[in-house]
């Protein structure tokens, strides 16, 4: 169905989330429309923050909001709807768009696949009343849909709008875009050269992907690498743990400004545990590029300044490249917890490509390749 129309037959005038490929076109019609305005339509850190900011929303106005949100984020607001939308609790109404990635009987990746398999049963178990949109739904079926939503909405219940596929059409064409004139790709590159042999974390999405390529390009081994395909925002503390267990060896995080907002939170840990051998580096484009290119919030916030507050006893932020190279070089001499971030530019290339090793292989590699050092 035509995206304005689903919005059309909702009927709210706020809308928060959390970047999702599959709801492409719902991104792009709340961009063009609104922008980024508090009024309208947040972006938000995570999928437990826009739920808390639509209770708010809700608490202030006594109207609807609507939260949309890939599946994978369903586990981070549990909590939320459990603890404060519940019926049982405040009896706070939310409409949910959820995007069905990993769908049953659809490819995609591994990361998705049982998420998508439990998609539906979590909104159940969460009592989130739900209604499944794919390319063959009519406008007629989510009207009459809603208008039963509605009346579980005035008893204080949600409900979610689960988007398959391809199931949303005529989004507007948006462009997103910076002044960063640093490449994400031919940055990964000046890491793994500055690391050499040190076993490297790297985030979800595009940078593992640009890394992976890296290493093919290079004919070097993949097993440095441990690829974080899933779990976005988790990478660096899944490094400290790394970090903590081998702590004559160097690790590098390779991390993405999007993941860092998901579970700030884990600056302050790996800041108060100040690992000696851990360089963070955060490659910050201020924007969800991996699900379409909307923005975040990380183009307007000092990371340094939130680093140093953490307890990091080394920030610092580069935009060259030349910068860039003596501050790898640093941080590998100092023998301190240290971060980097790294003004970047939004885009990849189009033939970029996606691991040919299982996640399983990935571990059991990364894994082996730990044990030897």
């Amino acid at each position: 169905m035509k995206v304005q129309k689903l919005v059309e037959i909702i009927g709210s005038d706020f809308y928060t989330g959390v970047p999702d490929s599959q709801l492409k076109a719902l991104c792009n019609y709340l961009m063009a429309t609104y922008g980024i305005d508090p009024k309208h339509h947040v972006i938000a850190a995570n999928e437990g923050n826009c739920t808390a900011l639509a209770a708010g929303y809700h608490l202030a106005t006594g109207k609807v909001p609507v939260v949309y949100i890939q599946n994978s984020g369903e586990g981070n607001i549990i909590n939320p709807v459990a603890s404060l939308l519940n019926d049982k609790v405040y009896a706070i109404p939310v409409v949910f768009i959820v995007g069905w990635r990993g769908e049953p009987g659809i490819h995609d990746e591994p990361q998705h696949i049982y998420q998508g398999e439990v998609t539906v049963k979590l909104l159940e178990d969460m009592d989130i009343k739900s209604f499944v949109i794919s390319k063959e739904t009519t406008d007629e079926e989510v009207a009459a849909t809603m208008e039963a939503f509605r009346a579980l909405l005035a008893t204080g219940k949600d409900v979610a709008f689960v988007i398959r596929k391809g199931a949303l059409t005529d989004a507007p064409k948006v462009e997103y875009s910076n002044e960063n004139k640093m490449i994400r790709e031919e940055i990964i590159q000046h890491i793994v050269k500055a690391s050499g042999e040190d076993p490297i974390v790297s985030t979800t999405g595009k940078a593992s992907r640009e890394l992976f390529e890296t290493r093919v390009a290079n004919g070097q081994s993949h097993k440095y690498d441990f690829l974080t395909v899933g779990s976005m925002g988790h990478s660096s503390s899944i490094a400290l743990g790394v970090a903590i267990n081998k702590s004559d060896q160097r690790i590098w995080c390779i991390d993405g400004d999007g993941a860092v907002l998901m579970h700030m939170g884990s600056m302050a840990v790996l800041g108060a545990n100040k690992s000696k051998n851990l360089i963070h580096v955060v490659i910050n484009n201020g924007a969800h590029e991996t699900v379409g290119g909307m923005p975040t919030v990380a183009g307007n916030i000092d990371l340094v300044g939130v680093a140093r507050a953490c307890g990091y006893p080394n920030a610092v932020s580069v935009d060259n490249f030349e910068e860039l190279d003596k501050e790898l070089e640093a941080a590998k001499e100092r023998r301190e917890l240290s971060l980097i971030e790294v003004k970047c530019s939004i885009g990849a290339r189009n033939d970029l490509g996606r691991p040919t090793t299982t996640a399983l292989e990935n571990k059991q590699n990364f894994m082996e390749y730990l044990k030897s050092i």
